[in-house]
């Protein structure tokens, strides 16, 4: 049987700034420290949800989900 755990992760993390085509860009670097961080702990990525998002689209924060099989007990 597989077991979930979901860890939220701030889209704005990283800094952001005006993109070459225009708008305001941003980038999420957070994302990675937990993927890693979890993968050293036995768990998968699996996929992300958006858990904030505004009016305009503009997401602001995830949930990335982990899976692992459980031990058998």
């Amino acid at each position: 049987m597989l077991e979930y755990e979901f860890e939220e992760v701030a889209c704005d993390e990283g800094g952001g700034g005006w993109s070459l085509l225009g708008g305001f860009g941003m980038e999420t670097v957070a994302h990675q420290e937990a993927i890693r961080r979890r993968a050293a702990d036995g768990w998968r990525y699996v996929g992300f949800i958006p858990r904030y998002q505004r009016a305009g689209g503009f997401i602001e924060t995830i949930d990335l989900v982990f899976e692992r099989r459980r031990p058998d007990t």
